[in-house]
């Protein structure tokens, strides 16, 4: 793989690191590779069309790559077991991900201007400390309150919403310092 497609792929890496976190209920997140997921995506776009791809094509449709990699992933673990409440939990990742993907619907340019933030995002959470982006994502992305983060997370209550507070400052910083210089 060339170089420039190895940087471009790079952004994506955390992006859909962060969909995935999202989508992966407790049960799941344990079992499932989500790396390994992201890499078979990343290597299945590269072997499928990248090139050809606008810069504002190419998120929407990564994106269905990593869904259908992940609803596939999911799919495995439903085969292994029969575990009632295995496959409950499956149906709802699943009915997040149909959901994430049929939200899709809108104009290209606000298409357009949504992956960018989307990336955005993903970059900067990745740049805060493990602590303040776990809870960040578990009580904005998937909107947990917090008293179930902090058993998750074997924290007080008080001390995730400083975590969260820190991190949402840090956050707001670090697009602040994107928008501004964009090549950082």
């Amino acid at each position: 793989m060339p170089d420039d497609i190895a940087e471009q792929f790079e952004k994506y890496r955390e992006y859909l690191g962060v969909l995935g976190r999202m989508q992966l209920d407790d049960q799941l997140a344990g079992k499932v590779d989500l790396s390994g997921v992201v890499q078979l995506t990343l290597f299945e776009a590269s072997r499928s069309g990248w090139e050809e791809r606008t810069e504002d094509d190419r998120l929407p449709w990564i994106r269905r790559i990593f869904a259908h990699n992940l609803l596939d992933e999911i799919r495995k673990f439903r085969s292994q077991t029969r575990d009632v409440t295995r496959e409950h939990s499956i149906e709802q990742s699943a009915s997040r991900l149909n959901q994430w993907l049929a939200s899709e619907q809108s104009t290209p340019s606000r298409k357009a201007m949504m992956a960018e933030e989307e990336l955005r995002l993903a970059i900067a959470l990745a740049c805060l400390p493990d602590a303040q982006r776990v809870a960040i994502e578990l009580h904005h992305l998937k909107g947990l309150p917090l008293d179930h983060i902090s058993q998750r997370m074997n924290k007080t209550k008080g001390a995730v919403a400083a975590l969260i507070f820190r991190g949402t400052s840090n956050l707001r910083e670090l697009l602040t310092n994107q928008q501004d210089n964009p090549d950082v």
